[in-house]
């Protein structure tokens, strides 16, 4: 790279609704070169599609999104459709006429690669075209603008297996080329200077058959399209997104997972999540919770024996049927299938004790509340890290033999017992519950 040129493309007319985009940025930039990169801001080409809509933007922010991930006073941040996450789903309603808000471009990576035709037909020059929007980020104050569809220009360049100027190999470097230039192409915009596209002179290397790139090349995710992979290859796959859980997102995570893989499970995970679980409220300033960590196949055994053996026992003394015994009794599997298993135990050893049953009764309430919200924390802890559960009551019916199986100490009552383990399928979908019909209001 010999040089590296920014020029902001002022000029350009408001634009309406099937303008011509193309037709318009070619006469404000007649010198468009091989190996050009326009940065376009996306609000021009939602206005030119027809994305400007008259509705509530609270309405219009709903409608767009798909997730929300976390959500504090007006402001909410949002997965959009694209699989993009920005604050208000990215309806804007700066520089629109009142009343209406502008989403963002319906395909952007589609859009970009419509208009790199048409300027590349009006014009027989090789450019690369960037669709952008501005987005917050994580840990950072401030904004930034990054590239939500790209045409004809490598959005990422890799260099692992690459060696650094130490001879150290790169493992990890993937640098995303495609918010660098739309960031630095925001320098000569600026949100208010009516600027929306800049041309970016000296990267033709990332330039698809203007600089040796080819469809794909040096990319992670390419295709072998003309136009490269778009933009959509820099959003990361959620499997392998470390961060895929925003504040809305943490409790609705925790569901109940039956059957599990034999992949085994990181203590350390197992000690965070109790770590979290006594961060739960209790009375009288007491720490109530205490966890069995059963890890080894013959505690699991002998505990999970010992509770069916009682199980059985108690139905055939309620009169149960073999079959009937049977059938309640596969409630149980789950933790069998489990490759772990914690026993939340309870120790109400700082209870009050009172003269009559009533309050003495109430005092026991309040531990046995306490010790749900400690399961609760585990639960979503576990969830937190990755790793699936479910809360299996049976230990409750069994509190002495699970208690002997495990030999606890003293004063330590099962509360039943979680399976733990990686969710060998996904879970089944939640269904709505509308929590109206939980409240009353008084």
């Amino acid at each position: 790279m010999s040089g590296l040129t920014i020029t902001g493309v002022p000029g350009l007319p408001e634009i309406t609704p099937g303008a011509n985009l193309a037709g318009l940025i070619v006469a404000a930039a007649p010198d468009l070169a091989d190996g050009d990169i326009l940065v376009v801001t996306s609000k021009i080409i939602s206005k030119a599609e027809g994305r400007v809509i008259s509705a509530d933007r609270q309405d219009a922010i709903a409608a767009e999104t798909v997730r929300v991930v976390a959500r504090r006073g007006p402001t909410t941040i949002a997965q959009t459709r694209h699989g993009l996450v920005l604050a208000a789903a990215g309806v804007d309603r700066s520089n629109t006429a009142p009343g209406t808000v502008v989403l963002l471009p319906a395909d952007p990576d589609g859009s970009a690669r419509r208009l790199r035709t048409a300027i590349i037909s009006l014009t027989g020059k090789n450019i690369g075209i960037l669709v952008t929007d501005t987005m917050g980020r994580p840990w950072r104050n401030g904004q930034t603008d990054t590239a939500i569809g790209a045409a004809g220009v490598i959005p990422l360049r890799d260099h692992r297996g690459q060696a650094d100027s130490f001879g150290n190999v790169l493992e990890v470097t993937v640098a995303a080329v495609a918010d660098e230039i739309a960031a630095a192409a925001e320098l000569v915009k600026g949100k208010s200077d009516q600027v929306p596209v800049a041309v970016v002179r000296g990267l033709g290397e990332l330039v698809i058959g203007a600089g040796g790139a080819e469809p794909g090349g040096g990319s992670a995710g390419g295709d072998s399209s003309r136009d490269g992979p778009g933009a959509a290859a820099l959003i990361r796959p959620a499997a392998e997104d470390m961060f895929r859980l925003g504040a809305a997102d943490v409790l609705a995570e925790r569901r109940t997972v039956r059957d599990f893989t034999a992949d085994p499970v990181d203590p350390a995970a197992v000690r965070r999540a109790i770590a979290a679980a006594v961060t739960a409220p209790a009375p009288h300033h007491s720490q109530p919770w205490r966890f069995a960590v059963v890890e080894s196949e013959q505690a699991r055994t002998s505990l999970l024996d010992d509770m069916l053996a009682a199980w059985v026992a108690d139905l055939r003394g309620d009169g149960f049927t073999e079959e009937q015994i049977a059938r309640r009794t596969r409630r149980g599997e789950p933790l069998r299938r489990a490759p772990l298993i914690i026993v939340p135990c309870l120790l109400a050893d700082a209870a009050h004790t009172y003269p009559d049953q009533r309050r003495n009764a109430s005092e026991r309430a309040m531990f046995l509340v306490a010790m749900g919200a400690g399961v609760e924390n585990l639960l979503v802890a576990l969830a937190v890290e990755g790793l699936g559960s479910c809360w299996v009551s049976s230990t409750l019916f069994c509190g002495p033999v699970a208690a002997a199986a495990l030999d606890l100490p003293g004063g330590w009552e099962p509360m039943g017992a979680v399976g733990v383990g990686h969710a060998a399928t996904p879970p089944a979908p939640r269904p709505d519950r509308d929590p109206d019909a939980f409240t009353v209001i008084r």
